[in-house]
């Protein structure tokens, strides 16, 4: 499932981000949503969180609908 619709997106949900210094080589980050930042309902390029473990990206890939 992608991540470019932001009522797909909620707390505590595993996703796959990719993070500002990691969009040229597409590197892949797993972590837990702590926060939605994007306040659109669609975003091309994927929903921004900020994870449990502080870092913020572009929701790429949802791994566990929880």
């Amino acid at each position: 499932m992608e991540g470019t619709e932001r009522v797909s997106i909620r707390r505590g949900l595993l996703v796959s981000i990719v993070m500002k210094e990691d969009q040229r080589t597409g590197k892949l980050t797993k972590g837990i949503v702590e926060a939605v930042l994007t306040n659109s309902a669609i975003h091309p390029h994927g929903i921004k969180v900020r994870l449990e473990s502080g870092q913020v990206g572009r929701v790429k890939k949802i791994t566990v609908a929880g």
